[in-house]
């Protein structure tokens, strides 16, 4: 075979570069390893021995030489792109059930990303196009005469075992497998320092003994009270559910109840008995995945826990968790809704590596009541074939648990006769049977003052701020217009209160519902979602160390929720009340969940005209769907840079330097997300800036407070925003 190179090394002579075959081959082994967890090896393999095959062109031997300074007086400039020979080879050899189309996609897009089949997102670089443009390349001597070298490419794989409408998914995890195995067989021959920083973490087998050691520890050190003693039979249901054949769980369990931990004991044991790879915590919001991956940390070591999601701070970063997190190559991983649902319909490189990680795995979906609803049907899609293809163990573990269309029916870990919810009662529920008569600000602070430690949440941002300020000095505000490093040091404050046993009065919007441990003897609660109102009673009483049952008062607000899901979310808890419901009971959650769910005008059906619908004929638009699965619009929100606790030289060096990965990343946790017209608004008035095209930065000084974060409703300059 004619020596061919695929990596050149910078001022290295050819003789030191990496030979093609050599390439070819590392990319086919890696590939077909990572595709055997779901029965795919010889896919991934062939996948490995196609995908750069295009690198035999005379035009690209010429660009390799031309680009590291060797004489080359036969380089001519012409087009040496290889990336489309491999996908059409596949095309018009493996024409049978036309599964050459298969290989094409992954192969064609293995740098630019998965391409839809035809029109779409970019029209000019879809595959059925490309396919038809560049169809001459496999027909050019060398490439021609490279293929043929190849036997093990003569014979196409065995039949899949997918469902047409299964397909798409299982591209894309076919995708994943050769995009990570380019990038670390290429990562391994131009840079092996790096290479072998990888995956240099304990097995799942010796984090358990770590974790059940801690786990026990714990247990004996608490105190002997009712709410322990609760929490310890929880942990030996979830211990003994763990024999149970892998597949979809639901773990239906109080709030305060020790979900994190019982939820990891099952994970563990489960994953040890089937001899499944890691472990994924999937979490809603960044504001709560510090304190899940911390409490991990504390049983697991602070260097087995891999954090990947928007707000992670960089100070705990190190090369290998680093690493880690772009392909999940690790066995404990915590990340959140946005990054792991993204991710599993993506269609760019940087974001699929990961994804053949997650099959053989225990993936614990915290509080899976907040899927987006706009998005819930493909959600509930990646959910399924997750389960049903791909070895994975998914547990649906919350307090609310809700009643997902089109998901297959898990198992409960929990018996019900254990009776949970009536064993864990701590609060006393309070819901105005007046739901007519609306209370005032004035008249919901009067109430709030006479409680000295007394939490109180409301729905939206500015009913945050008009409360708070008819409230005493002193009075702590939580919301979203405080970043994520403002928020973390106030929580950290009102726990400290707490456990002092202080005076402690705080106004928050709903971000504290969701998984932060806070305990308080009294919570206001503004009329919501059912969710809602039983994530705020996981707020109150937690430990259970009242000798009464802690107060949880709903209240009618001034106005209703405004329009969207919140008020969705209201309209469905006011039918369940008029009907006569037991919203104390756990049962009426399915009742809740299901008119939610219907008042949503869609759930996500887009998708099925994208991914299914010409299925049979192997068409789909893999690159609408990823631009339309956006967990977080960024065309009705953004995220603004503010200046808060002494960060100011890193984002002067934003602005000098441009939005670096390094700066950008220390920046995460100093930033707010607001409204796209708020947002426009700002910057007309000038109080926020755009330095660099996409990142924009508080402007204005005073914008900013340490009591309310960022002022969204500003209107004029102040004079101290004035003085240089």
């Amino acid at each position: 075979m004619e020596l061919r190179y695929a990596h050149s090394l910078e001022g290295r002579p050819p003789e030191s570069w990496q030979p093609l075959e050599a390439h070819l081959e590392g990319v086919a082994a890696l590939a077909g390893r990572f595709a055997d967890p779901f029965a795919s090896t010889e896919w991934g393999r062939i996948l490995g021995m196609l995908h750069d095959v295009g690198k035999a062109r005379e035009s690209f031997q010429r660009y390799l030489a031309r680009s590291n300074g060797l004489s080359d007086e036969t380089y001519d400039g012409a087009d040496h792109s290889h990336s489309g020979a491999g996908a059409i080879w596949a095309v018009q050899v493996l024409q049978k059930a036309m599964i050459g189309r298969i290989f094409a996609y992954c192969v064609a897009g293995h740098h630019a990303g998965l391409p839809d089949w035809i029109g779409g997102v970019n029209p000019s670089g879809s595959l059925c196009c490309r396919l038809d443009q560049e169809k001459g390349i496999v027909h050019e001597a060398a490439v021609s005469k490279w293929i043929g070298s190849l036997p093990s490419l003569v014979t196409p794989p065995s039949p899949w075992r997918f469902a047409c409408s299964d397909v798409s998914f299982w591209i894309r995890m076919l995708y994943a497998c050769l995009v990570d195995a380019d990038y670390l067989d290429t990562e391994a021959f131009m840079d092996g320092k790096v290479a072998q920083s990888r995956c240099r973490y304990p097995d799942l087998t010796a984090l358990s003994a770590n974790f059940f050691a801690a786990l026990d520890a714990k247990q004996q050190a608490a105190p002997g009270t009712e709410v322990n003693r609760i929490r310890a039979e929880i942990r030996l249901a979830c211990e003994a559910a763990a024999d149970s054949p892998r597949g979809l769980f639901s773990l239906t369990v109080p709030t305060g109840g020790g979900k994190t931990l019982s939820g990891t004991a099952f994970a563990f044991r489960h994953a040890l008995k089937h001899g499944m790879r890691r472990i994924i915590y999937v979490i809603p919001y960044t504001s709560i995945i510090e304190q899940t991956a911390d409490t991990l940390r504390a049983f697991l070591g602070e260097d087995n826990v891999v954090e990947h999601h928007s707000n992670f701070d960089p100070d705990k970063e190190t090369q290998q968790s680093r690493l880690a997190a772009e392909n999940w190559d690790a066995p404990v991983v915590v990340t959140t809704n946005v990054q792991f649902f993204e991710s599993l319909y993506a269609c760019k490189s940087s974001r699929c590596r990961k994804l053949h990680n997650i099959a053989d795995s225990v993936v614990i979906l915290d509080e899976a009541q907040l899927l987006p609803p706009r998005l819930l049907l493909p959600c509930v899609e990646a959910m399924n074939q997750l389960v049903r293809h791909y070895g994975v163990s998914l547990v649906l573990s919350t307090a609310t648990q809700p009643s997902l269309p089109g998901l297959e029916t898990p198992r409960e870990i929990v018996p019900t006769e254990m009776q949970l919810f009536a064993r864990f009662r701590r609060t006393a529920l309070t819901i105005p049977e007046e739901r007519r008569c609306r209370k005032t600000w004035e008249q919901v602070a009067d109430e709030l003052k006479t409680f000295d430690q007394v939490l109180c949440i409301v729905n939206t941002r500015r009913d945050c701020r008009e409360l708070h300020g008819l409230m005493p000095s002193g009075t702590i505000h939580l919301s979203a217009s405080m970043c994520g490093e403002h928020r973390t040091r106030v929580i950290a404050a009102i726990k400290a209160l707490l456990h002092a046993g202080l005076p402690v009065r705080v106004i928050s919007t709903q971000l504290v519902e969701a998984g932060v441990d806070i305990d308080f003897p009294v919570v206001f609660r503004a009329f919501s979602g059912l969710p809602s109102i039983a994530q705020a009673a996981g707020r109150c009483n937690r430990e259970g160390r009242s000798s009464s049952l802690g107060r949880v008062i709903v209240f009618m607000p001034p106005k209703p929720a405004p329009l969207g899901d919140l008020r969705k979310s209201e309209d469905a808890l006011h039918a369940l009340l008029d009907a006569g419901v037991d919203v104390e009971s756990p049962e009426s959650y399915a009742a809740f969940f299901a008119r939610y769910y219907n008042a949503q005008n869609d759930l996500g059906t887009a998708f099925y005209g994208w991914l299914t619908k010409d299925a049979r004929d192997f068409q789909f638009q893999f690159r609408e769907a990823a631009a339309a699965f956006r967990v977080i619009d960024d065309w009705t929100s953004a995220a603004v840079i503010v200046r808060y606790g002494g960060n100011d030289r890193l984002v002067r060096d934003l602005v000098a330097a441009g939005p670096k990965r390094d700066i950008m990343r220390r920046l995460q946790r100093y930033t707010v997300t607001i409204p796209r017209p708020v947002l426009d608004s700002m910057r007309e008035k000038g109080f926020v800036e755009e330095p660099h095209p996409g990142v924009f930065i508080q402007a204005l000084p005073s914008l900013y407070s340490n009591v309310f974060g960022l002022d969204l409703a500003r209107d004029d300059i102040l004079p101290e925003d004035l003085v240089i």
